[in-house]
């Protein structure tokens, strides 16, 4: 029993020396600085990404856009043909012409879930307490030869999401992500890499996904060309086509008078 007693606080010092003390909240406000500060990152009023994707022969483009509180638009391009996904703070809708249905459908639970997590322009770790989710500091691990702080965020939703922060720089080396669809548990992993800033806020311009365990040459690769900040985008990018248009407030109060 005290093998195990002395093994146990071992391991715990070897974890707190190893996070050089640090608390999770210090971690991520370097995180947050890493990226620009929270001044320049909430300046941010929108945002539109757009580049290219593939997995060996495929090849597709691909573009997001998100505006402040929580709207976001993504399209995926493929010979021809745009699939939109889209939420307005609201509603969450899609059309994919991929089945030739070219009307806009209202997405399902499971589908807006994702969206709405994507629709946050700040990202998870920024401000996580007031938006009700949950981090922790987990340790460190090494990711492809850099040694990570490890991150995790449990979300409001349920959904958890585990960081690895470079040590030296605190960019996302990685990500992994767990989430319940359709009853079953999907695991990914996210890899950034070729931070570059734009107007002063370094993001990623590389990323490469897969689902959790797959080999690197099966992972989708994409390629940022582009990164606008405080692009106009109009609310009808984000609004369902044929659905009814908000009444300005004014109409409203002079209608009750």
């Amino acid at each position: 029993m005290w093998r195990r007693f002395l093994t146990t606080v071992g391991v715990a010092a070897t974890l707190s020396l190893a996070c050089g003390a640090q608390t999770v909240d210090e971690v991520i406000a370097k995180n947050i600085q890493a990226h620009g500060g929270m001044e320049k990152l909430k300046a941010v009023q929108s945002l539109r990404t757009t580049g290219k994707f593939s997995q060996g022969s495929f090849r597709a483009a691909f573009s997001q856009e998100n505006q402040r509180p929580e709207k976001v638009r993504e399209e995926t391009t493929i010979q021809g043909l745009t699939r939109i996904d889209a939420y307005d703070g609201q509603t969450g809708w899609r059309v994919s012409p991929f089945g030739g249905r070219k009307d806009p459908q209202l997405l399902s639970e499971d589908d807006l879930k994702g969206l709405i997590e994507d629709g946050d322009i700040d990202g998870q770790l920024m401000d996580y307490k007031a938006k009700g989710h949950k981090a922790e500091l987990v340790g460190h691990d090494p990711v492809e030869g850099t040694d990570c702080y490890k991150v995790k965020l449990t979300l409001k939703n349920g959904d958890v999401r585990t960081y690895y922060l470079d040590t030296d720089s605190y960019l996302e080396i990685k990500m992994e992500s767990q989430r319940m669809v359709r009853g079953s548990l999907e695991e990914n992993e996210t890899y950034y890499g070729d931070y570059e800033a734009v107007n002063g806020v370094y993001y990623p311009f590389a990323f490469q996904t897969a689902e959790k365990g797959q080999p690197e040459a099966d992972r989708v690769q994409y390629t940022v060309e582009k990164i606008e900040v405080n692009a106009p985008l109009g609310n009808d990018r984000f609004t369902m086509p044929g659905a009814p248009a908000a009444k300005p407030a004014a109409a409203k109060s002079g209608a009750g008078q």
